[in-house]
Formats: C-alpha cells, structure tokens, sequence
C-alpha cells in the first residue's frame, strides 16, 4: 500500500533554516568520491592483471562487478532514502564503501578483488541519494542550480579517478588507488557525519513496498516518464559515441592507443563548470527550455562527430569539440529532468530517482551495444547517425509535450467558462 499521499513533506530541515552553501559543496565533492569508486578500476586493470598474473580479459571483471554493483545498488538502496533518515544512511553506506576499498586493497587473488568491487559497487551509491538530499534542504529557486553543482562533483569524479588512479597505479603498484581511495571515502563520511543536518524520512513503507515504488510511479507520472525518455535517450547517443571513439581512435584512421581516449574524457572537464550554469538556467527559464537546448546542442554534436572520421588533426578537433558538446547537452540535459521529476512527489524523491536512474542506465546500456554494432556495419557515420536519431526521438516527445501544454491551456477558459454564467 502506498503512502504517498500521507507522506510529510520534506522541504526544509528540522528548523526550518535553509542549508549552507558549505554543505552543498562538500556533497558535491562526496558524489565526486563516491562515482569515482565506480570509475578508476577501468585505468589500472592493466597493471591489476600484470600484478596478479592473469589475463586483461579476467582483470576487467573487476570494473564489469562495481558496474553491474552499482546498477544493483540504484535499485536495492537508494528508495531507502525516503525511510531511512539522510545522515545515517549516507555515513553508514560510505564506511561500508570504505572498508569493501580496503579489501581490495589486500586482496591476495582476483576473485576477492572482484567480490570486493561488487561489494564496493552496491554501497557507492552516494550520488542518487544526496541529489534528492540537496534538493530538498535549499528553496526552489536554488533547487536547477544545487543539481548542477552536485552533477558538476560526479563529471569530476569520474573523469578525474581514472587519471589519477591510472597514474599512481604506474607509480606505486594497483593497491594503491584503493588505499587512497579509502582514504578519501572515509575522510568524507566522518565530515558527513559531523556537519549533515537531521532529516525526518518521509515514507514508513516496508522495504517490499519501496522496492516496488518505482514501478508506480512510472506508470502514474507523465512528467516522470517523460523525462526517463529524454536521459535514455541522450545517454544512449552518449555511450554509443564513447562506445565508437574507442574503436576510431585505435583504427588504421588514427592508430592511436586505448590511452588516446582516456586524454580525449579529460577534455570533458569543461562541463564541469556547464552544469551549474544549466541548474541557474533551469532555475529562470524552467526545465522544458533547457532540455530544448541540450537537444539541439546534442544534434549539433553529432553533425560535427561525424568529420572525426576523417582523421587527421581535422579530424581530431572535430572529435574533441563533438564530444564536449555532446557532453555539455547530455549533462546539462540531465538537470533540467532532475528538476522536473523533483517536484511532481517532495516526499519521494528518493524513488522518483531510483526510476529515472534505472531507466537512464538502460538507455546508455543499449545505447553502448547498439553503437558498437552501427560500428561494425557501417563505421563511425554509423554512430554519428544513431546518435541523431535518438535526438530527434526526444526532440519529437518533447514537441508532443508542448503540443499537449497549448492544448490544455486553450480549454482552461471553456472549463471554467460555465462557472461564471452560473455566477452571473
């Protein structure tokens, strides 16, 4: 049974007083660390499987168990975070995160460090529950901008751990990474423990009952749909670009190596600082403006991808200005729908967010095997073109939206028309 329409709100913290900007700023920097646990075994699983004595090809189960961990941990523990209070849930999943780190550091053979990273994997989850956190301690006219900034610390975990990771696992061996990574996990729950305020859970539903909630609200909330729709489908166009730069870059076009791409993410740093632009432009001109932008910006992209073929320095600066438009439209696109489902159930974002998430990961998912296979068949204008073609899929569902919003605005005068004749 749910208890949706009995849930207290969750608007404000205990007091009332609205949230320092000093709290934002280290969630952000937790939603960095946290992410940046998924990301940087993909740097070092070289130096694991050199280490260890095993194949790449066994390595990379490493990276594959935090990935499908932490797919898991989107849908087991973050509805969690409308009935368990914020604070202790967050502290709690951090420490687990830093001991599953500190396994793995010591782990004598590769089926425990791959154990350790599924562990690792499913209690990171950080990110999906503080947006919904942040979201709800600060007014809503700062709701566009705090997203952004939080987003702005998850780009930045996770493009900046595989540098960082791949770098001090060259100089100080595989183990390390996870050492300092456990440091920092660590470090941020005893701060988070310290300076998070209290938070009434909105939701007393058994687990069962929260589990199921994302399903429900799919099917009762349009707006939610609407904006799962739009992330599938920019973050498939997303996955399968990445998906398809790796095999580009390491073709007899560029004959570059796997390194290559990971200097190419770096340039996406830039995004970092589009995010909180997008969550102020959200702010002012509401969620539907932004996402119009961030498509067009994402078809542009795909335009300017498609001359990377080509190879060459052309070619190389076609790539690098594609995928950070690519990256700034998907992101900031990313925003504007966190704002948008935020709103429609305040004492369940949580859920809300387990449903967006879970649908946004699908959508890169398929996004990753078909751009693989667009690859194989036709080559880079293959990925290019599917990338379009998923844009143009969200720009029509968002032209339906605006068809449906003149429509209803049109009959509001005939519905209440009758009532003033009455008055009369």
């Amino acid at each position: 049974m749910s208890d949706l329409s009995e849930a207290r709100p969750v608007d404000a913290v205990r007091d009332g007083a609205q949230v320092s900007r000093r709290v934002i700023l280290l969630l952000a920097v937790t939603c960095g660390v946290a992410v940046g646990n998924v990301y940087f075994p993909q740097a070092i699983s070289p130096t694991v499987a050199a280490a260890l004595g095993v194949s790449p090809d066994a390595a990379a189960l490493t990276v594959t168990a935090a990935q499908f961990g932490y797919a898991a941990g989107i849908f087991l523990l973050v509805p969690l975070g409308d009935r368990i209070p914020h604070r202790r849930l967050i502290v709690t999943l951090l420490g687990l995160t830093g001991f599953g780190l500190l396994a793995a550091s010591a782990a004598p053979s590769l089926g425990p460090l791959v154990g350790a990273s599924a562990l690792i994997g499913v209690t990171t989850v950080i990110a999906p529950i503080a947006g919904p956190l942040a979201v709800g301690l600060v007014a809503e006219d700062r709701r566009g901008a705090v997203s952004g900034t939080l987003l702005s610390g998850s780009i930045g975990g996770m493009l900046l751990s595989r540098t960082l990771g791949g770098t001090l696992g060259e100089w100080l061996g595989w183990r390390a990474p996870y050492l300092l990574a456990a440091t920092l996990t660590l470090v941020t729950a005893v701060l988070l423990s310290r300076v998070l305020p209290r938070t009434v859970p909105p939701s007393r539903q058994r687990y069962p009952s929260l589990l199921a909630e994302p399903l429900r609200l799919l099917r009762t909330e349009p707006e939610l749909r609407r904006s799962c729709f739009y992330q599938a489908m920019l973050f498939g166009g997303f996955s399968a670009v990445w998906t398809g730069v790796a095999l580009l870059l390491t073709s007899s076009a560029y004959g570059m190596g796997a390194r290559a791409v990971g200097a190419l993410a770096l340039v996406n740093v830039a995004t970092m600082l589009c995010t909180p632009l997008a969550g102020r432009q959200t702010d002012r001109r509401g969620p539907d403006a932004v996402n119009l932008v961030s498509m067009l910006g994402v078809l542009a992209a795909a335009a300017v991808l498609a001359f990377g073929g080509l190879g060459g320095s052309l070619g190389m600066a076609a790539l690098v200005v594609g995928t950070l438009l690519l990256d700034i439209g998907m992101q900031s696109g990313m925003v504007a729908n966190q704002v948008r489902f935020y709103a429609l159930r305040p004492e369940a974002r949580s859920r809300l967010n387990t449903a967006y998430m879970t649908c946004g990961y699908v959508g890169g998912s398929l996004g990753s095997w078909t751009g693989a296979r667009a690859y194989a068949a036709v080559g880079w204008p293959g990925v290019c073109a599917l990338v379009a073609l998923l844009t143009a899929a969200a720009l029509v569902r968002h032209g339906f939206a605006r068809r449906e919003r003149r429509g209803a605005a049109a009959s509001l005068p005939l519905a209440v028309e009758p009532e003033r004749s009455a008055t009369v």
